[in-house]
């Protein structure tokens, strides 16, 4: 596994997203059991950044997340948790009643990360970053970061934060480089701060797209890990796949030791079939 090292840490270049563990929106108990077996797997295979959020599964991919980790009884310090304080959360109190609540369902100290999942229009973003701030120096979070920020809110939010503000978690992937024209990627390379790309695999464009299957035919890797690797190819990116199949979290989580060469990635940027 290859890391990104900013700030002391060191960050795995893939996680593991959480979306769809424990249910959607709501929770739904029918898939309790395979998202367990899910965060086993990615567990054993090495994973150890994991990415979830208060709104999963309304809360219930926290809990999971959190039974699963102590009935393996992986150390606490040998994981990075990120979670997400929802866009209806934003008020001061807020900010603190859901930082607390995710702690008490994942039955942890502390989080690696906290985010804003998402803005929100008309948001006090400077009172949002006070609550923020208070739960850094309380121990309750150790860094803070953003979701789906745009660059003039990325900047905002980086002014605001007391400590470095670590990500801004966006989607990101070869067909969606919206975030490379709005300026965005650039900014966060510029100034230390990592792009956590969401999304990463689009699969009827992995499926379809002719310059991949020739780059990953010619090094024995699958479409989908050409595809994640260029990516963690980039400086200051990191990716959070999800996936319930061991072979493909396996595959998923090697992606991350490829290093694509100048000329694979020009060529998967341009598209050219």
């Amino acid at each position: 596994m290859r890391y990104e090292t900013l700030h002391s840490l060191q960050i795995p270049k893939i996680g593991f997203g959480t979306w769809t563990i424990g249910g959607q929106s709501a929770p739904d108990p029918t898939v309790d059991e395979s998202s367990e077996l899910a965060l086993r797997s990615a567990l054993d295979i090495g994973y150890r950044h994991f990415d979830t959020a208060e709104s999963y599964a309304g809360g219930h991919a926290e809990e999971i997340l959190g039974k699963v980790v102590r009935e393996m009884r992986v150390p606490r310090e040998h994981l990075f948790i990120t979670s997400k304080v929802s866009p209806d959360h934003l008020h001061p109190e807020d900010v603190l009643r859901s930082c607390e609540n995710s702690l008490r369902r994942l039955q942890m100290e502390y989080l690696d990360l906290y985010l804003i999942h998402w803005p929100r229009s008309g948001m006090n973003l400077a009172e949002t970053f006070q609550a923020l701030n208070q739960l850094v120096r309380a121990g309750k979070v150790r860094w803070l970061g953003v979701s789906n920020f745009n660059l003039k809110l990325l900047k905002q939010a980086a002014a605001l934060s007391e400590t470095p503000l670590l990500t801004n978690q966006v989607p990101y992937s070869l067909p969606d480089q919206t975030y490379i024209k709005n300026g965005v990627l650039e900014y966060c390379q510029q100034n230390d701060i990592l792009l956590t790309a969401y999304s990463p695999l689009k699969h009827r464009y992995v499926a379809g797209n002719q310059v991949l299957k020739s780059i990953a035919q010619a090094r024995g890797v699958s479409t989908h890990q050409a595809a994640l690797a260029w990516l963690t190819t980039q400086p200051r990116v990191i990716s959070i796949p999800t996936s319930f199949n061991p072979q493909h979290q396996a595959e998923n989580f090697a992606a991350a030791d490829i290093v694509l060469s100048d000329a694979e990635m020009a060529r998967l940027s341009m598209g050219k079939h």
